[in-house]
């Protein structure tokens, strides 16, 4: 009788969940050193720091409400046993508004807070774009005054060059909510589905240009794919003012102020929208923010049915390789705006707020794309295992590093093949390698590696005489080791 073969237990694959991914040692201690520095542009402008649950309630995040089973798609939402719907937040704003209503008794008017964390999306996840990622929020709930929309934007400003953006490689751009709601009231649409759709159109003009938002906005227009897309089929004389609107910028504000005054018409809603921005643009020119840096953009048109004021979007202005190799702009890394309607969910009453969101992993993306994160983050300093019977020894010296703040640990690998001690210290790109075997250790020596060093001569130097004359390996005293070390350790970050 044959035996019963044994069913092979199945493994589970060693992957992640579709649309999330790791990050590692330099990934973190990377987006740890650039929200450190977006910390202290934030505190310096007077905002404090606020933490909320990653829960939130179906009911509190407000955008996602449950149906009959389960909530809308969106969120990453589940049943808790008492049938309440919970979920993961999808931004740091809805739970900012759930806690001003909750706390607005104790809390100063106005509320200035800072926020940085992960969120989730059960979106379709595609290059680039992940179910989790960081974002670094900062909103003030309860003041009225343009002057709260305006201090955001010279805070982004400034944020952008704290974390290493050079000026001229960014801009911040400002448009308003309500003088697009005048380009809708111009255009005499009433009709609620029609103004969204003319709304979804003009959020389109960066794709297919101004002739194909005036197509959209007519009978319609045949795609890069040859399928006809059917248009909004508004006439001539009411396409106008959203053509004059997008393309009203000028070639300075006051020209694009102008420009906004003639596609707006008579509407009161859009010139109040154009006065908000002339508002900003004095108390910009007041603080020493030129147009190279916050700019007047009418094609800035984000969270159309979210914001009732000011819009705002940082975008970087320097160009990058595509996965095609072709050259194109890096493009927007934060956004954000005025949003006084969203606390009167919770309070019935209207709360006035603004804020700004960004976008952490792009940010980063692009500080990277720049050269302004490499070799940002140094390895420890790593003290090599010569005798196994000296660990004590090297322990010491280990301590002694580390009391004296210098990043450092004792190899804790096998250590019979030195060559693979100085690989792991390559692999950790330590600054410097730490070693003393029997006669250093007779004599109160010890050698220090400049790692960097090292591997910039292996790729230079031609010669005995040039590897000679600057050499990457030294033998010191053993009691001038923390001296020596940082030493080397200055030397390679001078040479970066």
């Amino acid at each position: 009788m044959a035996k019963d073969k044994k069913k092979k237990s199945l493994r589970p694959k060693a992957i992640p969940p579709k649309g999330f991914r790791d990050y590692f040692g330099t990934d973190v201690a990377e987006r740890n050193v650039m929200l450190s520095q977006i910390t202290e542009v934030y505190h310096r402008y007077g905002f404090d720091a606020l933490e909320t649950p990653a829960v939130e309630t179906v009911e509190a995040l407000g955008k996602f409400l449950p149906d009959v089973e389960r909530p809308n798609e969106g969120v990453f939402a589940w049943q808790d046993d008492d049938d309440a719907w919970m979920a993961l937040r999808y931004d740091l704003t809805a739970p900012l508004a759930r806690v001003y209503s909750q706390f607005r008794n104790d809390l100063p008017s106005p509320y200035r807070r800072y926020a940085m964390g992960p969120v989730w999306r059960n979106e379709k996840p595609g290059p680039g774009r992940y179910r989790q990622f960081y974002q670094c929020d900062a909103d003030t709930i309860g003041a009225p005054s343009i002057a709260a929309d305006a201090e955001i934007c010279s805070m982004l400003s400034d944020t952008l060059e704290a974390v290493g953006i050079l000026r001229g490689d960014y801009l911040v751009k400002v448009n308003n909510r309500k003088v697009l709601n005048g380009v809708l009231e111009a255009t005499g649409v009433s009709d609620d589905i029609k103004k969204a759709n003319v709304l979804r159109t003009i959020d389109k003009f960066d794709k297919v240009g101004i002739e194909g938002v005036k197509q959209l906005l007519g009978a319609g227009r045949l795609d890069a794919s040859g399928a006809y897309i059917d248009g909004v089929g508004l006439s001539e004389m009411q396409i106008a003012p959203v053509l004059a609107f997008l393309t009203s910028k000028g070639f300075d504000a006051s020209s694009t102020i102008s420009n906004l005054r003639s596609a707006v018409g008579n509407s009161d809603i859009g010139l109040q929208g154009i006065s908000e921005l002339e508002m900003i643009g004095e108390l910009m020119e007041a603080g020493g923010y030129g147009a190279d840096r916050v700019e007047i953009d009418p094609s800035v048109v984000r969270g159309l049915a979210y914001y009732t004021g000011p819009v705002y979007e940082a975008e970087l202005t320097f160009e990058i390789l595509n996965e095609k190799g072709q050259r194109r702009q890096f493009g927007s890394v934060s956004g954000g705006g005025r949003y006084d309607d969203l606390v009167k969910r919770f309070t019935g009453q209207e709360v006035p707020a603004t804020g700004v969101s960004i976008g952490v992993d792009r940010l980063l993306a692009a500080l990277r794309e720049k050269g302004r994160m490499n070799n940002l983050v140094k390895g420890p300093v790593i003290v090599t295992v010569m005798d196994r019977d000296r660990l004590a020894d090297y322990q010491q010296m280990v301590s002694e590093l580390r009391n004296a703040g210098i990043r450092a640990e004792m190899y804790m690998g096998n250590p019979k093949n030195f060559g693979n001690q100085l690989k792991y210290a390559d692999k950790r790109s330590s600054p410097v390698a730490v070693i003393e075997g029997g006669d250093e250790k007779a004599n109160g020596l010890v050698q220090i590696k400049d790692l960097a060093l090292g591997a910039r001569l292996s790729a230079k130097i031609e010669t005995t005489e040039e590897w000679k004359s600057q050499p990457a390996q030294i033998e010191i005293k053993r009691d001038s080791l923390i001296s020596e070390v940082r030493k080397m350790i200055a030397r390679s970050e001078d040479a970066m």
